[in-house]
């Protein structure tokens, strides 16, 4: 109660509130600028109680003390610092004073982007692991840069930095790429942009060269299981043995009968065969290269009987053997003789 006392007594002599509002309104709200570049800044304050306000010097120069204004600018003709804090300070008719820090984001765009590995490139085996790097060089701040690696027409793999460091460093990306067998003949890259918020849509996208992937891999057959056909007289059988695989891979054959290897089969090495000696039977095709082989088997089958036709081929014979029989009944005399007579008599 004593202590509420002698501040009501305080406040009586002197005549002045302890705090006065001083609001302070600093636009634009974010800065982000380019090492180099101009910017302003403008300080305005709604306080009826204002006596003076101003800018704190940057560079060794400043705005000074403005008296009776309520909004001050500041302009800087060339950012030459990577972590500036200008201040805005509002000094109030009561001895008061107010103020506000605009933190900066000051960028700078990478030098250049350059993919490299550990050890030299050269041809990947399908199924191992390789470790590639991006390298980006003299960039600012490394917490806005992001990295997207790609294959072809797919981003694989981004990365983000949580390094809070203001000036320009070199840093780079880590890409633990498994080889597959579509990545061959594919091309792989990096980009580095910084990315702000609100964005900036004037920035550029900084891109590696293009390096094309090789990648070893064993042979895999165009259609992989395997076939039965049937043997017609109408037309040759084709057996279609296409396979891919990186190198290349060769074909041999397996033929359905020993005769057959006597004969010269001028496709036994390519990867569609057409016997010159067409038998039933099993054919193999085996595709190998030198990460592996496999081997595919084609089924050759006669056509099945057609019984309607044996019965009717049958019945005709039958047939011509009955009219025979019955001719000689009515028309062959004893001694062998052939007369109508003898029909006309029986």
């Amino acid at each position: 109660m004593k202590w509420f006392i002698v501040l009501i007594v305080l406040l009586t002599c002197t005549g002045k509130p302890v705090s006065s509002s001083c609001d302070i309104e600093v636009s634009p709200p974010k800065v982000v600028v380019r090492f180099g570049e101009p910017f302003s800044l403008n300080c305005s304050s709604t306080s009826n109680q204002i006596d003076s306000m101003g800018w704190e010097a940057i560079y060794g120069t400043g705005t000074g003390l403005r008296e009776g204004v309520s909004s001050v600018a500041l302009k800087i003709d060339s950012v030459k610092d990577w972590d500036i804090a200008p201040q805005c300070f509002v000094n109030l008719r009561n001895d008061q004073q107010c103020s506000q820090v605009r933190q900066f984001t000051v960028y700078k765009m990478p030098d250049g982007a350059f993919i490299s590995q550990p050890n030299p490139m050269g041809p990947m085996v399908e199924g191992e692991t390789y470790r590639m790097h991006c390298d980006i060089v003299n960039v600012a701040p490394i917490r806005n840069l992001s990295v997207a690696w790609h294959i072809g027409n797919s981003i694989i793999h981004n990365d983000s930095f949580n390094n809070p460091t203001k000036f320009p460093v070199n840093t780079l990306s880590v890409l633990n790429l498994t080889a597959q067998r579509g990545y061959n003949g594919a091309q792989v890259w990096c980009e580095a942009k910084l990315l702000f918020s609100p964005p900036i849509k004037s920035l550029p996208v900084i891109q590696s060269k293009l390096h094309k992937l090789i990648v070893l891999y064993s042979p895999v057959f165009a259609k992989p299981e395997n076939e039965t056909l049937e043997l017609t007289a109408q037309s040759k059988i084709i057996l279609n043995c296409t396979a891919t695989g990186n190198p290349m891979p060769v074909y041999s054959w397996g033929f359905a009968h020993p005769m057959q290897l006597t004969e010269k089969n001028p496709n036994d090495s390519q990867p569609i065969l057409t016997p010159s000696i067409q038998l039933p039977g099993t054919y193999n095709c085996t595709v190998s290269n030198t990460q592996g082989s496999s081997t595919k088997y084609f089924t050759v089958n006669e056509p099945p009987s057609n019984h309607t036709t044996f019965a009717a081929v049958v019945g005709g014979f039958v047939f011509l053997g009955a009219g025979i029989f019955i001719c000689g009944l009515l028309f062959v005399r004893p001694d062998g003789s052939f007369s109508f007579s003898k029909a006309g008599y029986l």
